[in-house]
């Protein structure tokens, strides 16, 4: 026999009402009391009937996340950072991919299914800012997050994409590099994440009185090893020298490092390179790859907190907000020549 909320107010002693707070997670009640419940649930084995309680409360307890591809590194870790912070609200998490594909981003706002959740954390790729007002008639609380839509009409938590690049680049100047390629950029892109990311390259090199050179801009499309990989392919064909790679994520720069040195050029003493995302991978290749740490678990941490204050809030009207997470330069093997 399934056990019952009954079964929970006996064992414990207490009313049916009191377990309900308490399951609801209802502020005024004894410490003794809510233990004493929570005792009872834990020995009894009770699992809470979501679909009854969400159709009392309003609320299903689950929350979506709508990222571009799962395949990225970078957004598997994010999705694992908000299933962390979600999970201690008490909340689930339903992950959707977009693709980045515009209509699918759309779709997947207006569909049934976001109808079924508390709240939607949006990863923007494919809409821009001029796309902003398609969200005004989202009813469903949201946070956004990455770089596409800085004023839409909901709070929006991101990186410090800008900053993090120039600090990026500032790292190899340091080392006395001088010719350092910029890798990932996408052509004519200001607002995203590569737009940004060369915007902060060109500052530092501005800062050290050095020009950009058209020729060591390397673009490519999508950010994975295999856009990593035939860009760096490209620039060793084009005879460019260079002794520095600012890669503009992870991925991108351990596909780099491959076809360095397969063409027998060693990480750092000919070419230092660096990273952005700070992903777990970066700590066991050989050699270990300096990175850009953006911050991800405090983005995943507020964004969800912002979120909860919305679900918990639906009638307050709360401004939207702008928040830029910290970062640090996680200095690895890969910008650092040992001495013999």
């Amino acid at each position: 026999m399934s056990i019952t909320m009954h079964d929970v107010a006996r064992v414990a002693g207490v009313s049916i009402k009191t377990v309900s707070n308490v399951i609801n997670d209802y502020p005024y009640i004894r410490a003794e009391t809510r233990q004493r419940v929570l005792d009872a649930i834990d020995s009894l084995g009770y699992r809470p009937n979501l679909s009854a309680r969400g159709l009392r409360s309003g609320r299903t307890g689950v929350i979506s996340l709508i990222i571009p591809d799962l395949r990225n590194a970078y957004f598997a870790e994010l999705a694992d950072s908000v299933m962390r912070a979600a999970a201690t609200k008490n909340l689930s998490v339903i992950i959707e991919q977009s693709g980045d594909d515009r209509e699918t981003e759309l779709a997947l706002l207006r569909g049934p299914r976001m109808q079924m959740v508390d709240g939607i954390l949006y990863s923007v790729l494919a809409l821009g800012e001029d796309d902003a007002h398609l969200l005004d008639d989202i009813r469903t609380p949201m946070v956004l997050l990455g770089e596409r839509i800085f004023h839409g009409p909901t709070d929006h938590v991101t990186m410090r994409n800008t900053e993090g690049a120039r600090a990026a680049t500032e790292h190899l100047l340091s080392l006395g590099r001088r010719r350092i390629v910029a890798l990932g950029a996408h052509r004519g892109e200001v607002i995203g994440s590569a737009g940004l990311r060369l915007t902060g390259y060109a500052e530092a090199l501005a800062e050290a009185g050095i020009p950009v050179d058209d020729a060591l801009i390397g673009e490519v499309g999508g950010w994975f090893r295999s856009g990593g990989a035939q860009a760096m392919k490209l620039l060793l064909d084009s005879g460019v020298p260079f002794d520095g790679v600012v890669a503009f994520n992870d991925s991108i720069a351990l596909g780099a490092m491959r076809i360095l040195q397969e063409a027998g050029l060693r990480i750092p003493d000919d070419v230092a390179v660096i990273g952005f995302d700070d992903i777990d991978e970066t700590r066991y290749t050989l050699p270990t790859l300096s990175t850009i740490n953006p911050g991800r678990d405090e983005i995943a941490r507020v964004a969800v907190d912002y979120l909860v204050e919305r679900i918990s809030n639906p009638e307050a009207e709360i401004p939207p907000r702008e928040y830029l997470a910290g970062f640090t330069v996680v200095q690895r093997e890969s910008t650092t020549i040992v001495a013999p």
